[in-house]
C-alpha cells in the first residue's frame, strides 16, 4: 500500500504559546515581562541539508504575534520494507536559520512540537530525535521519543524546557539557530520482506507543521561608560 494512501490529513490549530516571564542569563537586572516585541521578526532559511529535507521541502514562517514560528516539510519520510532503499529507515534534516530580531530583545526556544504520521506493523517501532542550538553555542540535549506499532495514525511529541534552563540568543549578537532532526524506522520482529512501516514528518497540510515556541526578553540596557 503506498504511502499517499496510508497517510492521513492532521487537522487542528497550534498550541498556544508560552509567556516569557524570566530573565536572560547573565542579564543586569531584571529585564522588563513580555509576550513578543511589537516589530515584526523576520527567519530565514540559511542551509539546508539532509536526506529527510531536500532542497525546496522545507518552509519556515513566524507567527503573525511573533510567538512561535513553525518548520514545514514536504518530503521527509523514514522507511523499511518491500521496495525501501537500504538507507530509507532513517531520514535527518539540519537547518540554519537567520533570525532577524528587532534591536533590544533577546529570544529562546521554550517549546518545541513535532508532528507526523506513522504506519507501524505490529512489532516494529520508529523514533524521533531533535535538537537546537544557537551558532557557536553548545547544544541542547537531543531528546528522544519512540513508537511502538501496531500504529496506524497520526503522532505528536512535544519537548519542553523549564525556564531556569533557557538558552537565550546573546544580546546584540547576530547568530544562526540551528536546529536538527532526525526520524528512524525499524522493523524489529515484523517481516521487512513482506510488509512496509514507515514514519512521516510531513504533510500537504499547511497547518500541520513543527512548532518551536519563542520566549521573549527586554535585552538590560547597556551599562553607562565610566570616565
Amino acid at each position: 500500500m503506498s504511502h499517499s494512501l496510508l497517510r492521513t490529513l492532521f487537522t487542528g490549530a497550534a498550541a498556544a504559546a508560552l509567556i516569557a516571564t524570566a530573565t536572560p542569563a547573565g542579564a543586569a537586572g531584571p529585564a522588563p515581562q513580555i509576550t513578543a516585541p511589537p516589530d515584526k521578526i523576520v527567519i530565514e532559511l540559511a542551509t539546508v541539508n539532509g536526506s529527510g529535507c531536500r532542497e525546496g521541502t522545507a518552509e519556515v514562517a513566524v507567527a503573525p504575534d511573533n510567538t512561535a514560528f513553525t518548520v514545514t516539510y514536504s518530503d521527509y519520510l523514514a522507511q523499511v520494507g518491500p521496495g525501501a532503499p537500504p538507507t530509507g529507515f532513517r531520514k535527518n534534516c539540519q537547518l540554519n536559520l537567520r533570525v532577524h530580531v528587532p534591536s533590544g530583545f533577546t529570544y529562546a526556544i521554550v517549546q518545541a512540537d513535532y508532528r507526523g504520521f506513522a504506519f507501524l506493523q505490529p512489532g516494529a517501532w520508529g523514533q524521533e530525535k531533535a535538537n537546537y542550538y544557537f551558532q557557536g553555542m553548545p547544544q541542547t540535549t537531543q531528546r528522544t521519543h519512540q513508537f511502538n506499532g501496531p500504529l496506524n495514525d497520526n503522532w505528536q511529541a512535544t519537548d519542553r524546557t523549564e525556564y531556569a534552563d533557557l538558552v537565550w540568543a546573546p544580546c546584540g549578537e547576530k547568530r544562526n539557530f540551528n536546529i536538527n532532526t532526525e526520524l528512524r524506522v525499524n522493523a524489529g520482529t515484523s517481516n521487512p520482506q513482506a510488509a512496509t512501516s514507515f514514519m512521516t514528518m510531513d504533510s500537504t497540510d499547511a497547518s500541520v507543521s513543527t512548532l518551536y515556541h519563542l520566549a521573549w526578553q527586554a535585552c538590560p540596557a547597556p551599562r553607562p561608560r565610566s570616565h
